[in-house]
């Protein structure tokens, strides 16, 4: 599906190398916007903006979400890439170990924590001014059920995604009426990289649960994702959108 409702518009998407981000980033570049993926894996990258094939509207850079200074320094040459961001979709993220709270290493914990929800905050703090700056601009943060829920085996991960949640619903009461909408999506299980790499009987626990029974996909992410970068979305910010399956129920 194309269209030309983000013509004119220029995207930031962290994590954009591959999963969510990178079919977020796609489809914002059939939508018509020009996109900057950031994302720590600089093969990756390479990789993903040779599939886009879109020439001067997609750029990337390797960014560590975690340091103001690789992400002052993305921002910069993003918006003198494309005269100006009105776009930013943060999808960076880890899943950290499947292990039970009791025996979860810290290490681990701060990490998962740290790029999760200390990298979404970064990110919007450094970019947001941008957009507000323009009196226009949509912000997505990729959330998780697993932040509604709590997954077991999972403390880190499901503790960041609640954070994220959370964090937007604040943000987005301090740029009402800047003209600047924040939302983020809480997905339930997709069927990406990050997912192929977890245990096994975790997925299929979680598949279980869902009243389609089924992972979702990456593309189906992007599809609302798009919607919310869109001036359509106009009367929505601070909401946690819902894709789950129909597993969620609130």
């Amino acid at each position: 599906m194309t269209s030309t409702a983000l013509s004119g518009r220029a995207a930031v998407v962290t994590g954009g190398a591959r999963g969510i981000g990178l079919a977020v980033a796609e489809r914002l570049l059939a939508d018509g916007a020009r996109v900057a993926l950031w994302d720590a894996d600089a093969a990756a990258l390479e990789a993903a903006v040779g599939r886009l094939s879109a020439g001067e509207r997609a750029v990337a850079a390797t960014v560590d979400v975690t340091d103001p200074a690789s992400v002052e320094a993305a921002r910069e040459a993003a918006a003198a890439a494309f005269g100006g961001l009105d776009i930013l979709v943060n999808s960076a993220g880890i899943a950290g170990p499947t292990v039970a709270t009791l025996d979860y290493p810290l290490a681990d914990w701060r990490r998962v924590v740290e790029v999760n929800l200390t990298g979404t905050f970064l990110v919007c703090q450094i970019v947001a001014p941008v957009l507000v700056g323009r009196g226009w601009g949509r912000i997505v943060n990729i959330a998780s059920l697993a932040g509604k829920e709590g997954t077991p085996n999972a403390p880190a991960y499901s503790a960041s995604k609640a954070g994220v949640i959370a964090f937007t619903k604040s943000l987005a009461k301090e740029l009402a009426g800047t003209g600047v909408l924040a939302n983020s999506v809480a997905p339930a299980a997709l069927d990406t990289d990050m997912v192929k790499n977890m245990n096994p009987e975790h997925v299929r626990i979680m598949v279980s649960k869902s009243p389609l029974g089924r992972l979702g996909t990456a593309d189906e992410c992007a599809a609302m994702v798009a919607w919310l970068c869109s001036p359509e979305c106009s009367f929505s910010t601070g909401a946690a959108f819902d894709l789950s399956g129909g597993r969620a129920v609130y």
